[in-house]
């Protein structure tokens, strides 16, 4: 069987990357075609046979805006001489056209900037003094940047994603069916190695605007309470500016997997305030036996059982964040039970999952 893996782009890592890695050591002769490469962003794909045609040329800070233009270099890839495509996608991989062959598209959620966050990329294009030129253009493009995107996903043979809630999305705007196939976490390299209830809270994150982390920020500022935010992104400086003259948040960089477990583990708790498709840092912090306070809409109600591993908060505020806390601090976990709530989103358990979804679907 010949197989060909179709991904977005591959510039940086996040939970998408460690999706499409799971794949790629399921198919390691398979191709990965993809829009964007680059190889300093993320150094996985070494030994990977990665394509890459014309919008190569393009740089990396552009993508935001390259979505049409991804649209047309997809749609024309020559897939036919492959008998199952797999896309690892949340914009516009899927709209590859698979004449003979079967699409099976792992989809982690619709193009948001299309559907679901429309109007918090119109407020917000992330182009500084930019904004008001790309706002226009956007708006005026929306229409038929959506029906190309839905008629790319007709062309999908089997969906596949990440969690309850993007199933339903899938649902309501490509009017698709889709299995839930939860993303793979390295829960292996997470141990709960602590039995300390910890003095700090800690958020792992790219620091985007969409990840709310200013509402961790505001609400630990609001309470006195410590806060470690491990990571980087364009919403450091703002997020280094709001907590000024402050000893109770701590900046650190991204670190590795080792680090990062023992900062989990002494952790009191792991606060998630972003609306997310899943949420893979979460889970890894679950593994540790460190409780998680988050958001209760999205991914992360398909792993949070408010009151056994942490707690869910209504509202996507500092003050409900905020409240979350108070909440939960009066409340007494386990952190080995915690930990075993984490062993359902293994590697193996995806690996076996997607294995079975690619035998059900070539006959």
């Amino acid at each position: 069987m010949k197989v060909a893996i179709v991904c977005d782009w591959l510039t940086n890592i996040g939970g998408a990357e460690k999706v499409l890695f799971a794949i790629h050591k399921l198919y390691p002769k398979a191709p990965i075609y993809t829009s964007k490469y680059s190889k300093k962003g993320i150094d996985w794909f070494k030994d990977a046979d990665v394509r890459t045609g014309w919008l190569q040329i393009f740089p990396t800070s552009l993508r935001r805006i390259l979505g049409p233009l991804r649209q047309r270099w997809f749609s024309h890839l020559d897939l036919s001489e492959y008998d199952l495509v797999i896309s690892v996608t949340g914009a516009e991989a899927k709209a590859v056209k698979v004449t003979d062959g079967v699409h099976i598209s792992y989809c982690h959620v619709p193009t948001q900037y299309y559907w679901q966050m429309y109007d918090d990329y119109v407020e917000d294009p992330g182009f500084g003094i930019l904004n008001p030129v790309v706002r226009f253009f956007f708006k005026a493009l929306v229409k038929p940047l959506r029906r190309a995107d839905f008629k790319a996903a007709q062309g999908v043979d089997q969906f596949v994603t990440i969690s309850e809630y993007a199933k339903e999305l899938i649902g309501k705007y490509y009017k698709r069916e889709a299995v839930v196939v939860h993303p793979p976490v390295e829960i292996k390299d997470f141990k709960c190695r602590s039995e300390d209830d910890g003095k700090y809270y800690i958020v792992t994150s790219r620091q985007v605007t969409w990840k709310k982390l200013d509402l961790a920020v505001k609400a630990c500022l609001k309470l006195k309470r410590k806060l470690l935010v491990v990571g980087e992104g364009p919403e450091h400086r703002r997020l280094v500016k709001m907590a000024e003259g402050s000893e109770l948040i701590k900046f650190v960089p991204l670190v590795g997997k080792d680090e990062l477990a023992k900062y989990l583990c002494s952790a009191k708790g792991y606060l998630f305030p972003s609306l997310e498709p899943f949420g893979i840092a979460p889970v890894e912090a679950l593994a540790c036996g460190c409780p998680v306070v988050a958001y209760g809409e999205g991914g992360a109600t398909d792993y949070v059982i408010d009151g056994v591993n942490g707690v869910l908060f209504s509202r996507q505020t500092a003050k409900s964040l905020a409240d979350g806390i108070l909440k939960f601090e009066k409340m007494k976990f386990d952190k080995h039970k915690i930990a075993k709530t984490a062993e359902g989103f293994s590697e193996d358990r995806f690996d076996m999952e997607m294995r079975k979804v690619v035998d059900e679907n070539i006959k």
